[in-house]
């Protein structure tokens, strides 16, 4: 068993999965692998379990009844890891637009000391490839909205490519977390760094998909424009506290 563990949420990624689980195995850390599947009719569970014959004790897949949000599939995945050893948890897309060799880069910073480790694709510049200029711009001043609000001093704000330590996730009540999409991001970035834990970011060059569907839509976009206010007014109230044991 790995001290971590990559936690990849799917919906129809049967273009990918194959791909982004054998990379993730041929790297020289050994990672173990946790695919939370929902429900895809595209097929994506059957090639996942046809690959733990392949590889036992490293790959696992949770399926749920359906398509429930990132959110809550990331959620899902913190559980699984904190009901076992594992002591860094990441999290990373399906699609390949995260780099399956930068989760030794976010290992090594969070073994070095951060608590949270955010692969950005701000911290150097603007480090994203074959995106359209509109959305650049359009996640760019997302995250500079959000830094605004928040008052929080991370980059990037909204990127999905993370590794937590353990002890964070202990401490964060994930009963408490209340968004799904983007501002889900947010949201454990903001929480964590209002409980006082280390963030670091590391820069990562963010790639758009090329096989498969975008799951972007624009109630993802609206939750997180007004979610950074609720967040915003939750921490000025000190409503965001770590969770008691």
């Amino acid at each position: 068993m790995s001290d971590s563990l990559v936690i990849i949420p799917t919906y129809n990624e049967k273009e990918n999965i194959e791909n982004i689980i054998n990379m993730v195995f041929s790297l020289n850390k050994p990672f173990d692998l946790l695919i939370v599947e929902d429900n895809s009719p595209d097929g994506t569970a059957a090639i996942v379990k046809s690959l733990i014959k392949k590889y036992p004790d490293q790959l696992f897949i949770e399926e749920r009844k359906g398509k429930l949000g990132l959110g809550t599939a990331y959620i899902h995945g913190f559980r699984w890891a904190l009901q076992r050893n594992y002591q860094y948890i990441f999290e990373m897309d399906a699609d390949f637009s995260h780099n399956p060799h930068d989760l030794i880069k976010l290992y090594e910073a969070a073994s070095k000391g951060a608590d949270l480790v955010v692969g950005s694709r701000y911290i150097t510049g603007v480090n994203v490839v074959n995106w359209p200029m509109g959305r650049v711009l359009m996640s760019y001043y997302a995250s500079s909205y959000v830094r605004f609000i928040t008052r929080m001093k991370v980059r990037d704000t909204t990127a999905g490519f993370v590794c937590y330590k353990r002890r964070l996730l202990e401490a964060i009540d994930l009963e408490r977390i209340k968004f799904v999409g983007y501002a889900f991001q947010i949201e454990m970035k903001y929480t964590a760094w209002k409980l006082g834990f280390i963030v670091k970011e590391v820069p990562i060059i963010f790639t758009d998909r090329t096989e498969g569907t975008s799951k972007m839509n624009k109630g993802i976009f609206k939750e997180a424009i007004f979610g950074v206010i609720s967040l915003r007014i939750r921490g000025l109230l000190g409503r965001i506290k770590p969770v008691s044991r």
